[in-house]
C-alpha cells in the first residue's frame, strides 16, 4: 500500500501544480492592465509592481487551491480508470476505501494552506496593498513638487515653492492657494514647509512654519489675517487615490477573525453591516473546508468509466462543479444581504449540500452501485426516446 499511496499522490500532485499555476496566472492577467497603467501612466516603479503582484496572490490562492485540488483528483482518478488500473487494483483486493487516505491527506494539506491564506495572508496582503498604494501616492506627491512651479496635484490646493533642495526634504518660500472652502478662499505664505505622512490614518499633511494666512469672505467685505508659527493642511492626493475616505477605513477583507469578532461584539453595526461582517467571518472557515468537500466529491466522479479524454473530462466536470458551488454561494450571500437567511446558514449551506452529495456518491461508488434516477427523469427519458423513434420511422 505504501507504493500505491506514493503512486497515487504523485498522480495527483503533477496536475495539481499545473492547474494551480494556470488558474492563478489567468486571474492575475485580469489585473495586469491596471498594473501596466500604474507603471506606464503613473510612474510606479517595477519593484512596487512586483510587490503588488505578490500581495495579490493570496486573494487568488483562496479560490485556486480548492479548484486545483478538485480538478487534479478528477484527472488522476480518471486516468487510472481509463487505463483500467483501478480495475486491476480492485481485482487485487484493494477497495476504494483503501485508496481514499492519500487523497484525504492531500486534501488536508490543501485545507491547511487555504486556511492559513484566508485567516492570515489575505488580511495582511490587503492591508499591505493599501499601505503600498499610499506610499506610492505620497512619494509621487513629494517627487512632483518642483521649485518655481505651481503644483495642482492636490484637491483644492495649489502649491508653489521658491526653492526645493535636491533631497526634497523641505521647501522654502512657500505660497499656497487654498480653495477647499468655496465661500472663503485663502492664501497662505510661509518661510518653510514639510510633507508629513501618517501611514495609520492614510493622510499626507503639509506642515507650514513661520508664515501668515489671508482669507477673504465671499462678499469681499471681511478680510482675516493670521500669523502662525506652525500651520497644517491635510492634502487629498486626488491624482493617486480617488477614494481617500475608503483608504482610511479598514474593509472587511482586511480584517482578521479577531477584528471581525470584536466588530460583531461592539453592537454598533446596523443590520446590513452586521450580516456582512458575520458572513465574512464564517466564510473564512467555510471556504478552506471546501478542499475536503471537493476531495470527497471528486473521488466518485473521477472513478466513473469513460471513453473521452481524461484531462478534458476532468476540467469539464471540475469547472461545472466549481461553477455550481460558487453560484450557490453567491445566491446564499444575496439572501443573507437582504435578510432572508442567517449568515451562518448562508456560509455553510454550499458545503453541507456538497458534502451530502459527495458522501452518497462515494459510498455508491465504493459498493459499485449505480445512481438510480427519479421516476420523472426516467419518464422524460422514455418520452424523448419514443419521439426520436417516431422521427426516424417517418
Amino acid at each position: 500500500m505504501k507504493i500505491i499511496n506514493r503512486y497515487l499522490v504523485k498522480e495527483i500532485l503533477q496536475p495539481f501544480g499545473i492547474v494551480l499555476f494556470v488558474l492563478t496566472f489567468v486571474l492575475l492577467m485580469g489585473k495586469i492592465l491596471q498594473l501596466m497603467d500604474l507603471m506606464i501612466n503613473k510612474g510606479v516603479g517595477l519593484s512596487h509592481i512586483a510587490r503588488l503582484i505578490l500581495f495579490l496572490l493570496p486573494s487568488f490562492l483562496v479560490f485556486t487551491l480548492p479548484i486545483s485540488l478538485l480538478v487534479s483528483v478528477l484527472i488522476a482518478l480518471g486516468r487510472l480508470s481509463s487505463d483500467n488500473e483501478l480495475t486491476v487494483l480492485k481485482a487485487s483486493g484493494i477497495s476504494l476505501y483503501r485508496l481514499t487516505p492519500p487523497i484525504l491527506m492531500i486534501a488536508l494539506v490543501s485545507f491547511m494552506l487555504t486556511a492559513a491564506t484566508t485567516l492570515f495572508l489575505v488580511p495582511y496582503s490587503n492591508t499591505a496593498t493599501k499601505a503600498l498604494i499610499f506610499n506610492v501616492a505620497r512619494n509621487k506627491a513629494s517627487i512632483g513638487i518642483k521649485e518655481k512651479v505651481f503644483n495642482a496635484d492636490f484637491n483644492g490646493v495649489v502649491l508653489y515653492a521658491e526653492k526645493v533642495p535636491s533631497d526634497g526634504r523641505f521647501m522654502e518660500g512657500v505660497l499656497v492657494s487654498d480653495q477647499r472652502t468655496a465661500d472663503e478662499p485663502g492664501t497662505i505664505i510661509a518661510k518653510k514647509a514639510f510633507l508629513v505622512a501618517d501611514p495609520k490614518s492614510m493622510t499626507v499633511t503639509l506642515r507650514l512654519e513661520d508664515g501668515s494666512t489671508y482669507f477673504v469672505a465671499e462678499n469681499m467685505k471681511i478680510f482675516r489675517k493670521m500669523d502662525f508659527k506652525t500651520y497644517d493642511i491635510n492634502l487629498d492626493l486626488q491624482s493617486s487615490s480617488s477614494d481617500a475616505e475608503k483608504m482610511r477605513t479598514k474593509a472587511l477583507k482586511e480584517m482578521t477573525p479577531r477584528e471581525l469578532i470584536q466588530n460583531l461584539k461592539s453592537g454598533r453595526l446596523d443590520d446590513k453591516i452586521y450580516r456582512k461582517t458575520a458572513m465574512e467571518l464564517y466564510e473564512k472557515f467555510s471556504i478552506p473546508l471546501s478542499c475536503l468537500v471537493f476531495s470527497i466529491l471528486a473521488i466518485p466522479l473521477g472513478v466513473k468509466p469513460h471513453h473521452r479524454s481524461v484531462k478534458s473530462r476532468g476540467f469539464t466536470i471540475g469547472l461545472m462543479t466549481v461553477l455550481l458551488y460558487y453560484l450557490l454561494q453567491l445566491g446564499c450571500e444575496g439572501m443573507v444581504t437582504v435578510g432572508r437567511l442567517s449568515p451562518f446558514l448562508g456560509s455553510w449551506i454550499p458545503n453541507i449540500l456538497f458534502t451530502i452529495a459527495g458522501t452518497v456518491l462515494y459510498f455508491m461508488a465504493a459498493t459499485e452501485r449505480s445512481f438510480q434516477m427519479p421516476w420523472f427523469f426516467k419518464l422524460f427519458k422514455r418520452r424523448n426516446g419514443r419521439e426520436k423513434m417516431k422521427k426516424e420511422r417517418s
